[in-house]
């Protein structure tokens, strides 16, 4: 099983432990606004599907999280030499580079070692440090699509989250109106106070998936800020350390 499936069960779990925590201190007036827990149906209700969606949207953010807090590890590992004298030339000294990041247990997913490694391997083959950068920047503009691609589910999950809002509140409006149209419910003395409580826990529905949305999105933003500034600081640390010392 993939981290990504694994991450997205165990953020399933943590939801639904967080519907029965919810469920068990809200006030009954808060736990129906933000569970629906009066339904009949109940726990099979749309905000409880959408507190899972939710968590399983956080949970892909805090994995893209420890993916930016590696990257921003790698940059700290030194290896390249940092002092001001230093030259790079083709053979021994950047062999012994390539063999260390290579060697790197996330070499296939962290962006500084495989910066390193491409450019190295250019090199050597080259001699040509023009070339050698054209490699960098060429790189540097794919892993950029790389990050976006890694938040494509993030991105349907803030899609996702309204969506199910508004097909609660639209849930909510049918039954209500289909309460109030039966005979035996125009009669009782309690028909408008269900059916006006009906329609504000369809309302709240949206009222709910429209904050969690907002909360997505936000942490999204904050996580893929680090990401691309932890990639800029890479391709800096490439060019100021590997490019600018390299020496046919």
């Amino acid at each position: 099983m993939g981290l990504r499936a694994t991450t997205a069960i165990i953020s399933a779990a943590v939801g639904i432990f967080l519907i029965i925590l919810l469920f068990l201190i809200l006030p009954e007036d808060l736990a129906q606004v933000m569970l629906d827990s009066s339904r009949e149906t109940w726990p099979f209700t749309v905000q409880n599907v959408m507190w899972i969606v939710f968590t399983v949207g956080m949970g892909e953010l805090f994995m893209r999280y420890r993916g930016a807090q590696e990257e921003e590890r790698q940059i700290r590992e030194a290896y390249l030499p940092e002092d001001d004298a230093s030259l790079l030339r083709p053979g021994e000294d950047l062999n012994g580079i390539y063999q260390a990041v290579t060697a790197t247990p996330t070499y296939d997913v962290s962006f500084l070692p495989r910066l390193i490694s491409r450019c190295v391997l250019t090199f050597n083959m080259t001699g040509s440090a023009d070339q050698t950068n054209s490699v960098l920047n060429s790189s540097i503009e794919l892993f950029l699509h790389e990050i976006d691609l890694r938040y494509n589910m993030v991105r349907y999950i803030t899609w996702l989250v309204p969506s199910l809002g508004l097909i609660g509140t639209v849930l909510g409006i049918m039954l209500a109106l289909q309460y109030a149209g039966d005979r035996s419910s125009i009669e009782s003395p309690e028909m408008l106070y269900n059916v006006t409580a009906r329609l504000g826990v369809a309302f709240s529905t949206t009222l709910v998936a429209l904050v969690m949305a907002a909360v997505l999105v936000f942490i999204q933003n904050v996580v893929q800020a680090r990401e691309e500034r932890a990639l800029n600081r890479s391709s800096q640390y490439c060019l100021d350390n590997l490019i600018n010392r390299l020496y046919p």
